[in-house]
């Protein structure tokens, strides 16, 4: 599990010691009650490779109304990176990417080298350290659209989870 450690911050006019920033506080902690993404219930991950065409991935999505697919290496199926298909759709618009082409022309990859943390999301992760790294806490700020949920030792990539399933989560769950 991830820490998240308050982080000094000057405040406006302030020439002593930085007031620290308040940790993440979840909106929807109340709600939660204890609940882990293993009860969000998310669909078993659609995994592409790279070799595969955008054409398939634009189908295999529109089945399963999804809109994210991750995409491994066809040998090791290790996990490479993944294919977002809002962005995906406008790249098509703009003709910058083909139907025909390839899934690595289009995909995002993740950064292996260069010493970068992955936060790692399994399903017993609970969902206020679910929802604050969908508010960035982790990465500076920078929000994040999805989560592949993984097992602990991230060898297999069980699914896929959505700010927006966790919205409906809180939905459905009594107050």
């Amino acid at each position: 599990m991830t820490d998240i450690m308050a982080q000094p911050i000057a405040t406006e006019g302030s020439t002593s010691v930085p007031e620290l920033q308040q940790p993440f506080v979840s909106k929807w902690a109340s709600r939660y009650r204890g609940a882990t993404v293993e009860d969000l219930d998310p669909p078993a991950a659609l995994s592409l490779n790279p070799s595969d065409p955008i054409s398939l991935v634009l189908l295999s999505a529109f089945e399963r109304d999804y809109t994210h697919l991750t995409i491994v290496d066809s040998q090791t199926r290790a996990l490479l990176g993944y294919i977002s298909i809002p962005q995906l759709q406008a790249r098509l618009e703009r003709g910058e990417v083909k139907p025909e082409d390839e899934v690595r022309t289009a995909m995002m990859r993740f950064r292996r080298k260069g010493g970068a943390k992955y936060q790692v999301i399994t399903m017993t992760t609970p969902l206020e350290e679910l929802e604050a790294f969908f508010a960035g806490v982790a990465t500076a700020g920078q929000k994040q659209d999805f989560a592949v949920i993984t097992d602990e030792n991230r060898r297999f990539v069980l699914g896929v989870a959505t700010a927006a399933d966790l919205e409906e989560f809180v939905k459905r769950r009594p107050a």
